[in-house]
């Protein structure tokens, strides 16, 4: 039975002042996941113990107010620009759970949409007048495929307007923790030139890329005014965050997920 622990969340002004959303970004802290996943490791893909995780998603959901565990709907990421739309009754929980995409959107009161990050950036999107909502995944390839903008145009089908809008920007690696090689700033310079902007030059051949700030100007393009940007490093913040890349600094076998929600609260 899931405890009524709460655990600790940040909150982005733009959809905190919303009364028809809860939303939340979970990091690693108030869960009971132990060793390499201690404590709120909410990745089901991991190699955790299942029920440690089943806990920690419990309390998540209760964090954010959903009925019950199995309203708490993330989906498999894999790096892409697609986008799952998220109806009622008539989308199963199994259906659900096998989710293969790397944002949601739903008009749906109750269900709450988690995205699974440990540096990745998590986008939660709002459009409260309209009553729909969006979650979104983007690592790099996400990010130079349009996961941002494709969530934008997915959250319009089901009745948004981008300039009511409001989007968060999560935690993720901080551009002083991504360090990367020339073949990848050839990758986004060859997207855009104007991508330079996001990187600083590093030691030897290295730079340091700004994610966050790219998804920022992603999110721009696509039409969006009202933006939060929560800049907190993962990859730094070593016991708030959950962070691949600090794992594999440190040679460690697994990592943990954060989990960052939102949900349109029922009537």
């Amino acid at each position: 039975m899931t405890s009524d622990l709460t655990p600790p969340s940040t909150t982005a002004p733009s959809l905190a002042h919303m009364s028809m959303i809860s939303h939340g970004f979970f990091g690693s802290q108030g869960g009971v996941s132990t060793g390499l996943y201690t404590s709120l490791n909410a990745g089901a893909g991991s190699a955790d113990q299942p029920e440690a995780v089943a806990e920690n998603r419990g309390r998540i959901a209760a964090a954010i107010g959903a009925a019950s565990p199995e309203n708490l709907i993330s989906c498999y990421q894999h790096h892409s620009a697609k986008v799952a739309r998220l109806g009622g009754p008539e989308t199963g929980s199994e259906q659900r759970l096998s989710l293969s995409a790397d944002a949601m959107v739903t008009k749906t009161a109750g269900l709450a949409l988690a995205i699974l990050t440990a540096d990745c950036v998590p986008i939660l999107f709002a459009d409260e007048k309209a009553g729909v909502i969006g979650a979104a995944h983007s690592g790099w390839k996400g990010a130079i495929g349009g996961i941002g903008s494709n969530t934008v145009d997915a959250m319009e089908e089901l009745g948004a307007d981008r300039s009511q809008i409001s989007a968060a920007i999560g935690p993720c690696i901080g551009q002083a923790s991504y360090e990367v090689g020339p073949e990848f700033r050839e990758t986004f310079l060859s997207y855009s030139s104007a991508s330079d902007r996001f990187f600083a030059k590093g030691q030897a051949d290295r730079h340091q890329f700004d994610i966050q700030g790219f998804v920022h100007a992603q999110l721009v393009r696509a039409g969006l005014s009202r933006i939060d940007v929560i800049a907190h490093d993962t990859c730094a913040l070593t016991n708030q965050y959950f962070s691949n890349r600090r794992r594999n600094h440190q040679g460690l076998a697994d990592y943990g997920r954060n989990a960052s929600v939102i949900m349109l609260k029922p009537e």
